[in-house]
């Protein structure tokens, strides 16, 4: 049993988005520029700017969705906030630390990156105004845990190198837990939020296992 309503949890995304109104249309900008740094040639550069994007997603969610908005109907809120700042700072030091490289390669994991980023940043809305779910009662991109975990999932399977394990980890523990809202809260738009985990965790290994194989080869003569 959760400890509040569909309708109280609607209130909190209608509060929030207008509180915090222009910010969602930086993210939207930030999203983009994110995306476009995908095809920046100067990685040295382009790799901390995308992992700094990520970053700033994830810690603006946890303070000011979950610890500042949230908090007020569900207590477990402020856990919440703690996880999503740890996968903040997290991102911010994979990507300044150069463990991490974004970029486009030839793969089903990139066709299924893309898509995820497509249905963050512009089907998920459209699936809750076609739904009931308006603005400003919706979740939005950039801004709040559902869709900044679906896109961080996108942008995790557009690299071309290894990705730290350890990323991948609070991120799937929310599509679990943010998923069930699917279910519990009538919110259809978080069903591909639910899979979207094990999606993202199977194809990142599988690739990556395969790229390490593949460089472990001796080239023929």
């Amino acid at each position: 049993m959760l400890p509040f309503t569909p309708e109280q949890f609607l209130a909190v995304f209608s509060d929030y988005n207008q509180a915090i109104w222009p910010v969602q249309v930086a993210a939207y900008l930030l999203g983009a520029f994110a995306v476009i740094l995908l095809f920046f040639k100067r990685r040295e550069a382009a790799d901390p700017a995308i992992s700094g994007i990520l970053a700033s997603m994830w810690l603006w969610t946890g303070i000011g969705y979950h610890g500042l908005w949230f908090a007020a109907i569900n207590k477990a809120a402020y856990l919440f906030a703690a996880s999503f700042i740890i996968q903040g700072c997290y991102l911010f030091y994979s990507g300044f630390s150069r463990q991490i490289h974004f970029g486009v390669r030839p793969g089903t994991a990139t066709w299924v990156g893309m898509t995820f980023i497509a249905y963050a940043a512009i089907v998920y809305p459209l699936i809750g105004t076609a739904t009931g779910h308006s603005y400003p009662h919706m979740p939005m991109f950039g801004v709040t845990p559902c869709p900044v975990t679906i896109f961080t999932f996108g942008l995790l399977l557009l690299t071309t190198s290894a990705v730290p394990r350890w990323l991948l980890v609070i991120p799937f523990a929310w599509s679990l837990v943010g998923g069930s809202a699917a279910i519990l809260l009538r919110v259809p738009q978080d069903w591909l939020l639910l899979v979207s985990g094990f999606i993202a965790a199977a194809l990142i290994a599988f690739r990556d296992s395969w790229a390490t194989r593949a460089a472990g080869k001796p080239k023929s003569a």
